[in-house]
């Protein structure tokens, strides 16, 4: 037997590959499949089942691909609704892999259809579960996702969660191994582990929604407390994991059209497509097509575009660095953004060569502003999340979380300068190219973020004014 976790770590998501006596079965595989057909060759064997733990919100699986390129069957648990073929399992239905079997355990309230996985070795005895959204290290899946689907509320939801958690994963050993969908940095939780595989029995220790002595009403307090609320793309994913979708390798070969500078700005023109530049933020700052959108491939890229842009089928047309052109159109399409229509031949040298306009974004390094903040009370914006500014913040600084900056577009000043921060200078640099393309210009980056602002020995306190806090 071998189990393989398949971790990717701008999603947070954990995929798994299982051998057994050359047969496979593939949990939540990615949308780019081959990795996994290749494994599969590699090892001699047959994939025989793709499981799916319920149809996710944060990402598109490669489930209906896999399935048309191996003829494995898709596999729900109970009340699932796909709209292509698929094996709807019955609770407790057992799937023979090898020499092991596979147990479909229906754990509803993260969504309704919501199943953990059950290995069992060819002795007969429990050894892992593949839990989804169920159950993480350190957390539960939130409640609230599938109010609409479901006409249920976020409590009720709970209330079901309390119920599988307690009567179908708590009875089991506490040496069972635990392999959920996602680990921290996911949207679909408040408080996971940056580990990504652990044991059962010290879940039971250590995870609050999992205390022996917890009553139903302290768990659905404890675990609806404190959600902000989804992406907006969360639904749309839903929805093309639950209709279907067209196939990574069509979406590829539409977006890797090479476009001159003057075909690029004819189709931003034309299309109305957001233009998506993926260089570092240091290039981007020192020069970029003007109303661009900046989100760096290499930092949390997808799920940002997923918060951001939003809406799936907006046309993206691409500046990226020669040679990350195919990669971008790849992590776009994990969270389903398949309607790029082409990238920046050259990238933006060629646009700049070309004698077309740019611009550029204002920056001050920590040690400046110090001495700024000397002479006279300068507005600052702290876009980190709620956590953080609560953590730590420059005294007298404004929150205005990059998640929600589209709600905050009146509290920045018209006519004076203003300095915008957050971390270590990823999601500040976010920051102002929405606001620049919003036609906000009057702003000042902080380079390094808030590690160079405590660096330079600028002021800071932890005390929140609740008025900050949206």
């Amino acid at each position: 037997m071998k189990i393989e976790q398949i971790y990717t770590g701008c999603l947070a998501q954990g995929a798994y590959y299982i051998e057994s006596k050359g047969e496979v079965a593939i949990i939540d595989p990615l949308r780019e499949v081959t990795p996994y057909i290749k494994k599969a060759d590699q090892d001699k064997a047959k994939i025989k089942y793709i499981f799916e733990t319920h149809f996710h919100a944060d990402f598109v699986s490669g489930h209906v691909t896999l399935s048309k390129l191996t003829g494995a069957p898709i596999i729900y648990g109970p009340t699932a609704t796909p709209t292509f073929d698929a094996v709807v399992a019955e609770d407790n239905q057992v799937f023979q892999l090898g020499e092991i079997t596979i147990t479909a355990l229906h754990t509803p309230g993260h969504t309704m259809e919501s199943t953990t996985y059950l290995l069992k070795d060819k002795t007969g005895k429990d050894y892992a579960i593949f839990s989804g959204d169920t159950l993480f290290l350190g957390d539960v899946g939130r409640p609230d996702l599938a109010q609409k689907a479901t006409n249920m509320t976020q409590e009720d939801l709970a209330g079901l969660l309390f119920d599988s958690l307690r009567n179908k994963i708590m009875p089991l050993a506490d040496d069972v191994i635990v392999y959920p969908a996602h680990g921290a940095g996911s949207a679909c939780g408040k408080n996971l582990s940056k580990q990504t595989v652990g044991v059962l029995g010290e879940q039971k220790k250590t995870n609050y929604a999992l205390r022996a002595n917890m009553t139903k009403d302290e768990f659905i307090k404890e675990v609806t407390d404190g959600l902000l609320p989804p992406p907006q793309y969360f639904p749309l994913n839903v929805k093309m994991n639950k209709e279907g979708y067209d196939d990574i390798e069509d979406v590829i070969e539409r977006g890797t059209k090479p476009l001159t500078p003057k075909e690029f700005e004819t189709i931003a023109t034309n299309t109305g497509a957001v233009v998506l530049d993926v260089r570092h933020q240091d290039e981007f700052i020192k020069g970029h097509i003007p109303r661009s959108i900046f989100i760096g491939i290499d930092g949390g890229f997808a799920p940002w575009v997923g918060a951001l842009i939003a809406d799936v089928n907006q046309p993206i047309l691409l500046v990226a660095d020669t040679g990350r052109e195919e990669e971008t159109i790849i992590r776009l399409s994990r969270v389903g953004f398949d309607n790029t229509l082409g990238y920046l031949e050259g990238g933006f040298e060629a646009w700049k060569n070309e004698g077309f306009e740019y611009d550029t974004i204002s920056s001050i390094s920590a040690k400046n502003l110090k001495e700024e903040l000397q002479k006279e009370n300068l507005p600052i914006f702290d876009v980190r999340k709620e956590g953080e500014f609560a953590s730590e913040h420059v005294e007298n600084a404004h929150h205005t979380p990059l998640d929600y900056l589209n709600d905050y577009l009146t509290e920045f000043p018209e006519n004076k300068p203003f300095y915008v921060h957050c971390a270590g200078g990823y999601r500040s640099v976010i920051a102002a190219s929405i606001l620049k393309s919003r036609g906000i210009h009057n702003l000042v980056d902080i380079s390094g973020g808030f590690a160079a602002i405590k660096d330079a020995g600028i002021p800071v306190t932890n005390y929140v004014c609740p008025s900050t806090l949206k």
